[in-house]
């Protein structure tokens, strides 16, 4: 079974690129960010005719999680429990939607930007991963067994080869002290990140900013995980960031990772 996911930056303007991609990479489960609309805007039927299964979570223009899934899609979850919310008034974000596809609990995370270390979408961020590792290790707590992999984007850079340059982020979100402390802590709960071993720093990235030429001039950062749980995690024969899809017109900043499991 072939698993990935992928931060689109919008699902109406990438829909062309993505069916492309489906077609090419032969993948079966995708979990996909930043859709960028309600559920009513969403592709259902153009990705319903490549033979997968769909379940979305958009509220508004902005945020916005799904699951693609052609070994089946059951148990849907939206958030998960105690999700923090934002905004006036405070209410959950577009941010998580789970599924079991294949016998694996499947997540697509789309992880708070903390903006800047002392902008209040920082201790958000923060709190919003703290809920989540709750959640994960609950999940193992109650079947050491289970099969479940955390995937998305999780606005964190845990190491400093996963930047092109520490220098250019130093007092920068993505790199501080706390986020890369709360993305430890689910390594330290049991999971692991499953795509590293296969696809080694430095200059390993899955996403590239538009401006400045980031992309030519291969100054990205590596932002886009795999978390898998130790059972999911011991299935896992092969991983790849396809670069090659942040080319060209009409590309997301950031790239597919895709992570091959035995059966």
């Amino acid at each position: 079974m072939r698993i990935a996911t992928w931060n689109v930056n919008s699902i109406r303007s990438r829909i062309d690129r993505l069916e492309a991609w489906l077609q090419r990479s032969d993948v079966d489960v995708v979990a996909i960010q930043e859709t960028k609309c309600r559920d009513d805007q969403f592709p259902h039927d153009r990705l319903k005719g490549l033979g997968y299964e769909v379940a979305h979570y958009g509220l508004n223009h902005w945020n916005g999680v799904a699951l693609l899934s052609r070994v089946g899609l059951d148990d849907v979850q939206l958030g998960f429990t105690d999700v923090p919310g934002w905004g006036d008034p405070v209410a959950p974000e577009a941010r998580a939607i789970g599924a079991v596809c294949g016998g694996v609990r499947v997540w697509s995370l789309y992880v708070p930007n903390g903006r800047t270390l002392a902008d209040p979408h920082m201790p958000y961020k923060l709190e919003w991963l703290a809920t989540l590792k709750r959640n994960a290790q609950q999940w193992l707590a109650e079947d050491p067994a289970a099969q479940v992999a955390l995937m998305g984007d999780w606005n964190i850079a845990p190491q400093d080869d996963d930047v092109w340059d520490m220098a250019y982020f130093q007092g920068r979100t993505h790199v501080s002290p706390d986020e890369r402390a709360a993305f430890q802590g689910f390594l330290d709960a049991g999971f692991v990140d499953v795509v590293r071993p296969h696809a080694p720093g430095p200059g390993v990235y899955t996403y590239w900013d538009y401006t400045q030429l980031r992309f030519a001039k291969r100054q990205g950062m590596r932002i886009d995980f795999v978390l898998g749980s130790p059972a999911l995690a011991g299935r896992v024969v092969g991983a790849a960031i396809d670069r090659e899809e942040r080319k060209g017109k009409g590309a997301s900043d950031h790239a597919p990772v895709v992570v091959e499991l035995e059966d």
